[in-house]
């Protein structure tokens, strides 16, 4: 049986018929008796619920005195017939289904103001639905799983490393780190333009106008550094990747491991990354601020990088950990078998980690400039690691890469003397105050707790959550109108 051919759905195709047949002053019967079918299969094709054949298609046609160009025109035919189609398409959404409400029949009974509220009604509800977010339970069920599935992976990703390579050999790299203008070449050849200016919203961090073909990213702050061109990289993937508006928390939070991992093969491409890493490893010198320094990144990002590489080309297992000052986990991935602090969720984020660990002990090292080097002994083995401090906005953090003890011999600091020995997640380990000095101070201490005031805040709401639509709609038409001043 041989069908229509065309981009207009069933729904549009069975208004457009009406809307003809109604013009022409026919009825049902009428065109029923002039291509030779029933006035019910007719009714099924003008509902959208029955697809005519191509023949059937030129018979209406003819006798409705139109072309079949004319009736596959994507575009509903009337202003009602767009409403009844909207209607329609709202009712049969399993998210009405499922309030148990009467569908109400769009015919023409109905009038156009009472059309006009139904469908407001219903794309209001339907944009409420896709702005909803998660609870904070399902968000972090939905970051644990996406952490889960990136270490059952080894945290590498070919098809997005394929991707990025191929885009900065075309955009003129070579070797070392990725210029900034190979960054915005590679913008030029999306049809894009890197524009940096001083009132983004502050919601955001960068914002992209699509109908002007302009990435708008903050000004820079340190003259060559890797955050600019990672921010304008990862404006540039949502692009490359085709990703539509995020439809849910797990939807954006898989949006955003997209883009920051292609952002990361473009700064520090598989090629020559795996080349430099190769050699330090034959070498027995492997050093996360070696990688760094070759690639012009941040300390944490050639770490993260690190993680999605060590695995799958040289063979080595790792972790990876960011703590704050407070030793709360911020980020931390692991495939070489340390046992990560969880809640009952599964989940990591804010969870302390053991004061016996690398990570937690640097935080109070004298001197912070340098990294430092431990082997700790747990419940799960023995692991090496290196860790490096820093500062954010938030106060001090702390980063760490480290591997198991038979991977240690290929590391930079594996001859350190440091060693201490973790029972966590025994409480008796670090979390258990000593029995002599709970004697002394449970009773004779009240201390005033530090308030943490996000466990008071909701998740941010919208399709991309936290970020302010009024006030980057309003960035947006400010610059269109200077560029077209």
């Amino acid at each position: 049986m041989k069908h229509m051919a065309t981009g207009a759905d069933a729904l549009t195709l069975g208004r457009r018929i009406r809307h003809a047949r109604k013009g022409r002053g026919m009825t049902l019967d009428d065109l029923g008796a002039a291509v030779g079918v029933t006035p019910s299969l007719l009714s099924l094709v003008e509902n959208g619920r029955r697809e005519p054949r191509l023949a059937l298609l030129r018979d209406i046609a003819d006798a409705l005195d139109v072309t079949v160009p004319d009736l596959l025109d994507d575009e509903p035919p009337s202003r009602r017939a767009a409403l009844e189609i909207a209607l329609d398409r709202a009712q049969q959404n399993p998210a009405f289904a499922a309030l148990g409400l009467p569908a109400v029949r769009p015919g023409r009974t109905v009038p156009l103001p009472v059309l006009e509220q139904l469908v407001g009604l219903h794309t209001e509800l339907a944009r409420r639905a896709t702005e909803a977010v998660a609870t904070p339970e399902e968000a972090r069920r939905a970051n644990t799983q996406q952490r889960l599935d990136r270490q059952a992976r080894d945290n590498h990703l070919p098809d997005l490393e394929a991707l990025a390579e191929d885009m900065v050999r075309r955009a003129g790299y070579t070797s070392g780190a990725l210029t900034h203008r190979a960054v915005s070449r590679m913008a030029e050849q999306l049809g894009f333009e890197i524009r940096h200016v001083d009132d983004l919203p502050s919601s955001t961090r960068t914002v992209t106008d699509l109908a002007h073909g302009r990435i708008y990213l903050p000004p820079a702050s340190t003259p060559g550094g890797h955050g600019l061109r990672s921010l304008a990289l990862q404006a540039m993937a949502h692009r490359v990747l085709g990703h539509e508006r995020p439809t849910s928390y797990e939807d954006f939070l898989h949006q955003r491991l997209e883009i920051t991992y292609f952002a990361s093969c473009c700064l520090m491409p598989e090629s020559a990354a795996v080349t430099f890493l190769d050699e330090r490893k034959r070498a027995k010198d492997l050093a996360i601020e070696d990688f760094r320094d070759a690639f012009g990144v941040t300390h944490e990002a050639a770490a993260q990088r690190f993680t999605s590489l060590a695995t799958h080309h040289l063979g080595i297992r790792v972790h990876f950990l960011r703590i704050g000052e407070d030793g709360a986990i911020f980020r931390a991935y692991a495939n070489d078998g340390l046992v990560l602090p969880t809640d009952v969720t599964g989940a990591i984020e804010g969870q302390m980690v053991c004061r016996r660990w690398a990570v937690r002990r640097a935080l109070a090292r004298r001197d912070q400039a340098t990294e430092s080097y431990q082997y700790t002994d747990t419940p799960a083995g023995t692991f090496w690691c290196s860790t490096q401090t820093g500062s954010a906005s938030t106060g001090k953090l702390a980063l760490a890469v480290g591997v198991p003890f038979a991977s240690a011999k290929w590391f930079r600091g594996r001859d350190t003397t440091v060693r201490h020995a973790s029972t966590c997640p025994d409480e008796g380990c670090c979390r258990r105050p000593p029995a002599d000095a709970a004697a002394r101070w449970a009773d004779a201490s009240w201390p005033s707790a530090r308030i943490h005031q996000q466990v008071f805040s909701a998740l941010p709401t919208g399709a991309f959550p936290g970020v302010d639509a009024t006030e980057v709609y309003a960035f947006l038409d400010r610059h269109a109108r200077v560029d077209d001043a």
